[in-house]
């Protein structure tokens, strides 16, 4: 937006942008995105199913009710809210972003809430599921052969268009308050606040932009809390080999685990806020959550069965140990957007992933409290 010629008043050089209708439409805009907020109600914390006996208490905070599915629909509303607020979107604006399938979904339908074209790129090998979402929301897809093109790629056709490429990899961690303000992890210890071991020994997320796990890290911290967070990270995802070397320059290829894993260490990314990491096998992860399916009747993700298999790991630990306590984990999203993948044998034969032992780990610590790692 051009702006206008400076004059004189005074001895003052004064400058305006001619942007009243557009200062009108993003206040408009901006009560719409609240609005949004304030018709959806908080996300469950479901108890996940362990013996009492244990002294152990885990949860899955279920971020799979939100109006667009998954855990995501909180990133876009403050990503979207973050531009707005920072001049960065207007009302003919184009919204570009990268993504692997959930953020695009929960962007699509912000950006349609506010009548702006969506355009998402993604790996080719984004399951047909999520595709399909994005575009029952309004939104193009525009897929790309090589997952660690998607960057440069959303960035050439924000330019093209005269768009914002809203990049949730680097604002992610900023574009929310973490101090509170409805957050995620505000949200997981209100809703602690009456069980009985109210602060969680750890929290357990996996990594795609980092953005959850920087908030919960800071937040605890904040709060003076005595929770760790551990973040938990699938195959192939340049976060823990980064995190072990203490080298944020690893690089990784491209992650099987939808929604986390990456080809490089995210801008998002604080490891100086994460206790402990994880790296959980692509069988491990669809094993738990498979299983976990069956156990609770609640069908989730894959990256949620990494989340899973990563807070059964620290329940065994604190078993081991003697101690008491609780464990919080995130349901990020439905199973249903996997028909074809996770919950497909024939995808995982054409994969070369074989579950089985991973499944018996699981059965055989819900049965007898005993963590042994697969036979391999």
């Amino acid at each position: 937006m051009s702006q206008r010629p400076s004059h004189r008043e005074g001895c003052c050089t004064v400058g305006a942008r001619p942007d009243a209708h557009d200062r009108s439409w993003l206040n408009e805009a901006i009560r719409k995105v609240e609005a949004d907020a304030n018709r959806s109600a908080d996300t469950h914390l479901h108890v996940f199913p362990l013996p009492s006996d244990w002294g152990i208490d885990l949860y899955l905070k279920d971020e799979s009710v939100h109006p667009t599915g998954s855990l995501k629909h909180r990133l876009a509303r403050s990503l979207f809210l973050y531009a707005l607020c920072n001049g960065w979107i207007h009302s003919d604006s184009t919204i570009i972003e990268a993504s692997s399938g959930s953020t695009a979904v929960s962007e699509a339908y912000f950006a349609r809430l506010l009548g702006l074209p969506f355009v998402a790129v993604m790996p080719r090998s984004t399951s047909p599921e999520k595709i399909s979402l994005i575009e029952f929301q309004g939104g193009r897809c525009h897929l790309v052969e090589d997952p660690s093109a998607i960057y440069a790629e959303s960035r050439r056709l924000a330019a093209e268009t005269g768009g914002h490429y809203m990049d949730q990899f680097t604002y992610a961690e900023r574009a929310t308050d973490w101090r509170g303000n409805n957050n995620i992890a505000e949200s997981i210890f209100e809703q602690m606040a009456l069980e009985r071991h109210p602060v969680p020994a750890w929290v357990v997320v996996g990594a795609g932009t980092g953005g959850t796990s920087a908030t919960i890290g800071r937040y605890v911290r904040y709060r003076r809390l005595e929770t760790q967070v551990c973040v938990v990270d699938p195959e192939n995802s340049a976060f823990f080999p980064a995190f072990v070397a203490g080298d944020d320059s690893v690089v990784g290829g491209g992650s099987r685990i939808e929604g986390i894993g990456r080809p490089r260490v995210e801008p998002s990314f604080l490891p100086g806020v994460v206790d402990s990491m994880m790296a959980v096998p692509d069988a491990a992860s669809i094993a738990a959550a498979r299983w976990c399916t069956q156990l609770t009747g609640r069908t989730v993700g894959g990256s949620t069965g990494t989340a899973l298999w990563g807070a059964l790991h620290q329940v065994a630990d604190m078993r081991a140990h003697g101690e008491t306590g609780s464990v919080v984990t995130l349901l990020c999203d439905g199973g249903e957007r996997y028909a074809h993948t996770y919950y497909d044998d024939a995808w995982l034969e054409s994969q070369g992933i074989d579950i089985t032992s991973y499944t018996r780990t699981l059965e055989e610590f819900a049965a007898t409290g005993e963590w042994r790692e697969p036979a391999l």
